[in-house]
């Protein structure tokens, strides 16, 4: 199975909101707050609807700033159409977003930059990607628009265990190798389908904060097979998953990977219209029902966002 969502650590939340919606077009699926600590957003960007594959989420949060290492996720890359890289390359200039040159990677054109915290972020340009859904708006034409995840790169001391899991438990199969990065893909579905592990054997260890990728989270159908992966990752690799957490868009059990990265399994159902209607996606904060009581307090304590959010 494919990745499902990307949850990553911010700083201020407007900011962020911005960046996301009207800097890189991605839509406002959902606004909520942390589960575990309702006193933080949680905020959804995804397509039209939050497909798996397309969503990233942040806690915007006051955290120190961390520090790329090993035992982390270094890149997050997202699918554009191969024809849309110059376009999102003069964006990038225009808006003064940091970004790199552009570069080859495993035959793709790559343009890795940055966002307001320091995430490590990239446009794959995607041969025949303009067949895909994405969310436009009235700034980005549709023909340019993101569609959804490329994939993640892990920085590991070492790959082996990793890649039996990502191989035994979620399906994906070695396809590539380029310099000290392996690449593993999923069958199905192009969004999430690529795994890159870059070995850096040795090199200091990251530390999580502002800008790092919380944790990585893969797909599940449903309660079954979540169920099936779970008993895997215990009695084939090990791992000690924690019980099924109920998300509200989605069931998920965690796990550390043997490099240090913490993983998600994470249902397709009952997805982000469970609470809000698809055309309202994003407008209001949403809560579980065990804090409905608390609402008026969470309110109070949030930042207020004085942005338009959809």
């Amino acid at each position: 199975m494919s990745i499902h969502h990307v949850t990553a650590m911010a700083g201020d939340p407007a900011k962020n909101l911005g960046f996301y919606t009207r800097d890189l077009g991605l839509r406002f699926v959902k606004k909520t707050v942390n589960f575990d600590d309702p006193s933080t957003y949680h905020f959804y960007y995804g397509d039209e609807i939050g497909s798996p594959g397309t969503v990233l989420t942040f806690f915007p949060s006051n955290a120190e700033a961390g520090r790329r290492g090993v035992g982390e996720t270094c890149l997050t890359a997202f699918r554009v159409p191969q024809p849309s890289i110059g376009y999102w390359t003069q964006r990038f200039i225009e808006k003064g977003i940091l970004h790199q040159k552009l570069e080859k990677r495993f035959g793709q054109s790559v343009l890795p930059f940055t966002d307001p915290d320091g995430m490590a972020l990239a446009l794959v340009g995607i041969a025949d990607a303009e067949s895909e859904p994405g969310w436009s708006t009235e700034d980005i034409p549709s023909e340019h628009a993101i569609r959804g995840f490329q994939g993640v790169t892990l920085l590991l001391d070492s790959a082996q265990k990793t890649a039996a899991i990502l191989t035994d438990v979620f399906g994906f199969r070695e396809v590539a190798r380029e310099g000290l990065v392996i690449r593993f893909a999923a069958a199905g579905d192009a969004k999430g389908s690529i795994v890159d592990i870059c070995e850096a054997t040795g090199a200091l260890r990251g530390r999580q904060g502002r800008g790092s990728v919380h944790h990585i989270a893969f797909r599940a159908a449903d309660d079954v097979q979540q169920a099936q992966m779970t008993e895997k990752l215990i009695h084939s690799h090990g791992r000690h998953p924690t019980e099924q957490k109920d998300r509200k868009y989605f069931r998920s059990i965690y796990f550390r990977e043997p490099g240090g990265v913490l993983f998600e399994i994470a249902t397709d159902i009952p997805g982000f219209a469970v609470d809000e209607p698809i055309e309202a996606l994003g407008r209001n904060l949403e809560l579980p029902t065990f804090l409905e009581p608390r609402r008026k307090a969470i309110e109070s304590a949030l930042p207020v966002l004085e942005m338009a959010t959809s």
